[in-house]
């Protein structure tokens, strides 16, 4: 069943293998495989336990489709790496970044380099290298609580957005990826 969740992040999320969206328990993801059963059955909705507070924001690595990363009200980021069908979901991430600044409020992978993950939590964006477990860049471009990040497509610039109605662009100049 999905939740409603005070969070300014996406609530469903797909790659090749799977959709991924807030459930109702706090710290929860619910998780479906896109595959369906061989006998033409119903899919069977999983819960992944991720975090010990509320699950704000998740995205699929465009290079990985496999690799799932979650922002929490905890203040952490954690990466978990899915099965392909047919196992278990992990019982722990593969890695976790933070804690760090407050909540996580929202999260992206970069377009177009493997590895690469953008984290707003507060007024800071944080850039991570997840291979790494290192922040490439951290910045407070706002005064206020951060609402919104997006990579442009190409991955040279990275925009947000705060509650005050202020927007930046943060690129390599500044600090970016």
């Amino acid at each position: 069943q999905t939740g409603s969740v005070a969070s300014c992040g996406n609530h469903v999320k797909a790659s090749c293998h799977w959709v991924a969206f807030s459930a109702e328990t706090t710290g929860v993801l619910g998780i479906v495989p896109l595959e369906g059963t061989k006998d033409g059955g119903k899919r069977t909705v999983s819960q992944l336990c991720c975090h010990s507070d509320v699950v704000t924001d998740f995205d699929f690595s465009p290079f990985d489709q496999l690799l799932l990363a979650t922002g929490s009200a905890d203040e952490t980021v954690k990466v978990w790496r899915l099965p392909e069908g047919g196992q278990d979901l992990p019982s722990s991430a593969g890695l976790t970044l933070g804690p760090g600044g407050g909540p996580v409020d929202v999260l992206q992978f970069h377009p177009t380099a493997d590895g690469v993950l953008a984290s707003g939590a507060g007024k800071r964006v944080t850039v991570w290298d997840v291979g790494q477990q290192q922040p490439l860049a951290a910045l407070e471009p706002h005064g206020d609580q951060l609402q919104s990040l997006s990579w442009k497509r190409d991955g040279r610039l990275l925009g947000t957005s705060c509650k005050v109605s202020s927007a930046a662009a943060l690129g390599r100049a500044r600090g970016g990826c």
